[in-house]
This record gives C-alpha cells, structure tokens and sequence, in this order.
C-alpha cells in the first residue's frame, strides 16, 4: 500500500529519481543570518554606546543571539523537511530542542564575558590570570566568573554545535541522486561557498570545535564514498555543503600556520590541537594596535 505520513511525521513518500533543487533562499538565510546575528555579535556589542545598552541591561549582541536562537532552528527544520528522503525526525526535533538550549545558555555567559572587555578584560588570558579577576575579594568570587566560563566555552558550545552538526549531517544524507542524473551546482551554490566556507572557519575556531568539525566531515567523505559504490553521488545541495566544509579546512589550515610561532596565544591553547580563537587573536593584538593608535 502506498506510504502514509504518520501522525508525527515519520514517513513520507521518497523521491530519489531526480536530485533535489539547489535551495537557494534557505541557503542564503541561513548564511546571511549567520553572518549578522552570530558573527556580528560582538561587533555590534562593541560599537553599539553603552549610553544605548548600559552594562546592566542586555547589549544589542544579546537581542542578534536572541533572534539567532529562533531564526537558526526555524531554518534548519524548514532544510529538513525539503530533503526528497525521509530523515529520522524524532532526532531531528531533540537535537533542536538541544540547540536552543545550549545556545541560550551560551547568550547568558556570553553576554556577561564580552561585557567584561569594557572593565579591562583580555580574551587572550585564562580567567585567573586576566587583571580585572585575579584580585577580586573573596577569592570565591573567582569560582563564580571560572564556572561562567564552563556554561560560555564548554557546557553551552557542547550543547549548540554538537546538535547543530549533526543536524547538517542528518540533512546530508538525504542529498544523494543517482549519478545519470547529476546536476551542476549553479552559479548562486558557488558564490555562497565563500561566505558559507569562511563562517564555519570563524564558528569551528572561535567555537573551539575542531574535533566535531573533523569527525562530521569525515563522516560525510566516509558517507559519500560508501554512495558512489551504490551508483549515488552528492546533489548541489549536498555538493555545496561539503564544498564549504572542504574550504573551511583549508582556511583553519592558513589560520593555524600563520598563528604557529605566537608564544602568547600559545600559552593558552598548550594542547595537541592548536587553533587560536579569533576574538583572543583581537584582543591581544589588534586592539593593542587600535590603543597604540588612539
């Protein structure tokens, strides 16, 4: 009998004759959004008056996380449900609910530490050794700004990215066509890789998520050379997406090697695996150049 969709959307008719159309307006969406409300972020907490946002109130990169909150998970969902393959919902809508949460509880403890900058804070230091926290009485208190940092850097990136990848993992599984009817991408799919290429390269470093970004795409090179065997290859949705995690590679590559002989940023990052944030790269450097200036 033919397949009827459930009650919770577990089933639905598959099409895989034909590849999917390239998604034009979701992609550009979700990459315009991208860039705004998480990249500008802190631009815009920064150059925004405190007259206007006062530290005690949200800033106006607290109000683009909260838009960012709604507006991501609404366009993930809307990527799902145009996949021409039956995805695993009921994973789909906990790693949702999953992102939200953890990308809330990143807005509190981030809010609270790029607010910090204005008292004299440097990204590049660990939080016992920044000036503004090491002197502070009790000495409990520092507890207190080292567990806002657990719920900013660990807990609430575990809780967004994890999800988040795997999101985009799920939805590529659903981008193969047989191989008599691949497609090109088409000139709008190339021009987005470049902006699509260089946000993940600031969300896996500023993230400091190199280890779910190389297992996810790992998997996706596992995952389409397991296809082309079945006569499968990557629609230009599909294509696009692991194109720009293709780049995104190089780009952390470039980024590392030109940062490989800094003995400040070393000290911070004394791991195996060593990949500067952005932001600690700013403040140690760049903002120095715009006081020297001044």
């Amino acid at each position: 009998c033919p397949s009827v969709p459930s009650r919770h959307g577990g089933t639905k008719a598959e099409d895989t004759s034909k590849a999917s159309p390239f998604h034009l307006d979701l992609w550009f969406y979700f990459t315009l959004q991208n860039w705004v409300l998480d990249f500008g972020r802190p631009i815009a907490m920064i150059i925004f008056p405190l007259e206007w946002f006062p530290l005690n109130k949200p800033s106006a990169g607290d109000y683009f996380h909260m838009a960012y909150n709604v507006i991501t998970p609404f366009l993930l969902l809307k990527l799902i449900e145009r996949s021409p393959r039956t995805l695993p919902r009921s994973m789909v809508h906990v790693s949702i609910i999953t992102f939200v949460m953890g990308a809330s509880i990143h807005l509190v403890g981030d809010s609270v530490n790029h607010r910090l900058i204005f008292s004299g804070y440097q990204h590049h230091l660990s939080v016992r050794e920044n000036p503004v926290i090491r002197n502070l009485r009790p000495q409990t208190l520092i507890d207190s700004f080292e567990l806002l940092y657990y719920y900013d850097e660990y807990l609430g990136h575990s809780m967004w990215y994890i999800p988040f990848f795997l999101i985009l993992f799920i939805y590529f599984t659903g981008c193969f066509t047989p191989a008599a009817r691949r497609g090109r991408m088409p000139l709008a799919a190339l021009l987005l890789v470049g902006p699509s290429s260089l946000y993940y390269w600031y969300l896996v470093t500023e993230g400091q998520i190199f280890i779910l970004y190389i297992f996810t795409f790992f998997a996706m090179m596992a995952l389409v050379m397991h296809q082309r065997r079945k006569g499968l290859v990557l629609d230009s949705n599909g294509l696009f997406l692991f194109l720009s995690f293709i780049i995104t590679l190089l780009l952390i590559a470039a980024w590392v090697g030109w940062l490989w002989n800094d003995k400040i940023l070393r000290k911070k990052y004394p791991g195996v695996i060593y990949i500067p944030e952005p932001w600690a790269f700013y403040t140690l450097h760049m903002n120095n150049l715009h006081q020297g200036a001044s």
